[in-house]
């Protein structure tokens, strides 16, 4: 069997084109998700917080520059986004179940 039959194969299995599809639905939904957490909650967020923007914290080290802030901030979109999915997952559970 040469390697493009094999290749062939491979592609036209159901598990590839699943994933191709949840890879290109989810790509669509981090849109909304991003959209979400940006214009929506992270101001709410931002206005518990004193306003504080953890994206301008950095610390310089010599010629480095350390971005730490960056980091506190991406921790905290991951929390959010993982909070705003869990919700949606448990809804979406609900409403097939019903």
């Amino acid at each position: 069997m040469s390697m493009m039959s094999e290749f062939k194969e491979f592609i036209a299995k159901g598990n590839v084109m699943d994933l191709a599809v949840g890879v290109i639905i989810g790509a669509a939904f981090q849109k909304i998700v991003d959209s979400l957490v940006n214009d929506l909650l992270m101001p709410i967020v931002g206005i518990f917080l004193g306003g504080v923007d953890f994206s301008a914290l950095e610390y310089t080290v010599g010629s480095a520059t350390l971005k730490y802030g960056m980091f506190i901030q991406a921790v905290i979109n991951f929390v959010v986004i993982a909070f705003v999915v869990f919700l949606i997952v448990r809804w979406v559970n609900k409403v097939r179940n019903k």
